[in-house]
């Protein structure tokens, strides 16, 4: 009994030892995202898939030896300069060997300097602006831009809605709304063939509450369309408060409109909006899909959004990188993830550019009977 009790103490210190060989082996997955303030309610559903993706992909295998993920998630307040602390964070207290996220583009070009001068490499989600990953070796993106979003809604009013002549209003402190705004104008000036077929370009600013004054120049201007590439929340009080004021005319606007928020706060009135978004729980575009939308539905009792998937997308390239590199070293993660070609995920096959991002198809949905309803899918 003695040999037996002598046995165990021995076995008991050496699990307390560091680096005993018990121990399991981890690598962490920073999630940059706005869980606080204008952008919470995106930055959720991009941490919804995410999650998904980790209970369903605990582990990832490096030369043999099984890694556990965890997640170090970083809240950037959907504030710039909150997001470049929140970004140091994950890189100084974290430790972190890849980053997933930002939901708004501003808030991802904040901190993407601080990740490449850490050479932590990050993967982008429903970030469009092409100024994340321009100049950036180290950032990447799963989703598709707005060059090609802007001219996708360009087309729609013009060919779908025979518009001649269109208002633009505005998100002016966000730099998703003022980058998709001019991609828009521009194609939509090259569709008609006028120059003047922008009527104005009316500004707000993020956390406005009172259109009034916009609303009134548009009615007056009688457009055939209205384009608002803006936040969920300040797009559906435009389009409450335009009907309010009789105004009749269509409402398109982009990717950051396909969150229940903008049903909820908009009501009736944003029936009929026309967005561009990144996928259809209908439409599956691989195997993964359909294992996605059902997974998503038992987890968390609800159908998922275009964004949620792309937080599970993002996950799982970075596991696909990890296994290809044979490494968690954050350079060999970064070297794999840029040379990544016909990555099956549940959003599409993303193969990425010279630049890091992928050419994917978009979505075309409406609001109808309070749902947000496949219209069309536009090829690149």
């Amino acid at each position: 009994m003695k040999r037996f009790g002598i046995f165990f103490m021995v076995l008991a210190v050496a699990c307390m030892l560091p680096g005993a060989a018990f121990a399991q082996k981890i690598v962490k997955f920073g999630v940059f995202e706005p869980l606080t303030g204008a952008n919470a309610a995106g930055g959720a559903e991009e941490l919804d898939g995410i999650r998904l993706a980790q209970s369903l992909y605990p582990t990832v295998k490096v030369g043999g030896v099984e890694y556990k993920i965890e997640l170090a998630i970083a809240d950037n307040k959907s504030d710039k300069v909150e997001a470049a602390n929140a970004g140091q964070s994950l890189v100084d207290r974290d430790k972190v060997q890849v980053v997933l996220g930002s939901w708004g583009s501003g808030l991802s070009m904040a901190a993407g300097p601080i990740f490449r001068d850490a050479k932590i490499p990050a993967i982008g989600l429903s970030c469009t602006n092409p100024l994340v990953t321009k100049g950036n070796e180290y950032y990447f993106r799963v989703c598709f831009l707005d060059p090609f979003q802007g001219t996708v809604m360009a087309t729609y009013a013009n060919k779908n809605l025979k518009a001649k002549k269109a208002v633009i209003i505005r998100e002016v402190s966000n730099d998703y709304s003022v980058g998709l705004a001019k991609f828009f104008s521009d194609n939509f000036v090259k569709l008609t063939g006028d120059k003047a077929a922008i009527l104005a370009t009316l500004n707000y600013n993020t956390g406005d509450q009172d259109f009034s004054a916009q609303l009134t120049q548009i009615k007056s201007l009688k457009p055939d369309v209205i384009f608002a590439p803006g936040n969920y929340t300040e797009s559906a009080l435009i389009i409450k408060q335009a009907r309010e004021l009789g105004i009749k005319t269509p409402f398109l606007g982009g990717d950051t409109w396909e969150i229940a928020e903008f049903i909820n706060v908009g009501k009736t009135a944003v029936e009929g909006a026309v967005m561009s978004t990144f996928f259809d729980n209908d439409a599956p575009l691989t195997p993964l899909s359909k294992v996605f939308v059902a997974e998503y539905q038992k987890k968390y009792g609800k159908l998922p959004s275009g964004t949620a998937v792309l937080g599970f997308d993002g996950y799982l390239l970075a596991i696909d990188a990890i296994k290809r590199a044979n490494s968690v070293d954050p350079v060999k993660i970064r070297d794999a993830i840029a040379v990544t070609k016909n990555f099956a995920g549940a959003s599409g096959y993303i193969t990425l550019d010279a630049e890091g991002d992928p050419i994917k198809s978009a979505v075309i949905k409406e609001v109808k009977g309070g749902k947000f309803v496949y219209k069309d899918t536009v090829n690149p």
